[in-house]
């Protein structure tokens, strides 16, 4: 199973203390149980996927062909479907239950949700423009983007010129966050971090596509004390000398 994945809600963020005593900030998320309803192959579907149920509801909130899609996999009448690509399919199977144990303590997971829509915004709030000059004349149009485009030639503005308009509720991910903490018993993952979306917001944590970076070690530029002076001497007229006799003994 080496590609994981699992759906949860964004209950929140608070603080916890490491072994050191050191704050670090995590997000609280409500991950599953999560069913899996439906697995789908290259021959069949021209993929290979895992689709999972999550968040149980009533039945008379679904409609009856997913029923009926659900009731295959016996699984209860669930308000979201997601799927997981995968690679291959070992390690799952129909009915199969995936709890907040999936993911361990130190793991690099992915988390991705719909961010916060903020409506109908300038480009300073949009963009991070810094806005028009507060001298020099300049009229009561500070938060304004200026100038957009060329006068007869090109003629036109370019597509996807940066300007005003929907701000947020984007489909964003968050890569390389720690798992901290799982909990089964309550179904929680502690994330350290933040991860998209507002509080109760649905959340979709895989495993990291991109692994974590390399520690690059500088080699030291302490200086040597006396013994490891005379020792690397030492070691330097003994291969000096082997590589002599081995020159003698080849003549």
């Amino acid at each position: 199973m080496a590609v994981k994945g699992i759906l949860g809600r964004k209950l929140g963020m608070t603080q916890i203390w490491d072994a050191s005593n050191r704050v670090v900030p995590v997000t609280v998320i409500q991950a599953g149980p999560c069913r899996v309803v439906q697995l789908k192959t290259p021959e069949r579907d021209g993929y290979c996927a895992v689709q999972m149920s999550f968040s149980p509801t009533k039945e008379k909130r679904i409609s009856k062909p997913e029923m009926g899609h659900l009731a295959k996999a016996s699984a209860e009448p669930s308000r979201e479907l997601a799927e997981l690509r995968v690679e291959n399919l070992s390690g799952y199977e129909v009915g199969q239950v995936i709890g907040a144990n999936i993911f361990s303590a130190g793991e690099k997971v992915d988390v991705t949700g719909i961010s916060k829509g903020k409506g109908f915004t300038g480009v300073m709030q949009r963009h991070n423009f810094k806005g028009l000059s507060a001298s020099h004349g300049t009229h009561r149009k500070h938060r304004s983007p200026g100038s957009i485009g060329a006068c007869a030639t090109p003629a036109r503005v370019f597509k996807g010129m940066r300007m005003a308009g929907q701000h947020g509720n984007t489909k964003v991910t968050t890569q390389n966050l720690e798992v901290i903490e799982g909990d089964l018993e309550r179904g929680l993952l502690l994330v350290r971090g933040a991860v998209p979306g507002p509080k109760g917001g649905l959340v979709f944590i895989r495993n990291a596509v991109k692994g974590p970076a390399v520690e690059f070690v500088l080699p030291s530029t302490e200086p040597l004390v006396e013994e490891e002076v005379a020792e690397a001497d030492v070691a330097v007229v003994e291969s000096e000398v082997e590589a002599t006799t081995d020159g003698g003994d080849t003549e």
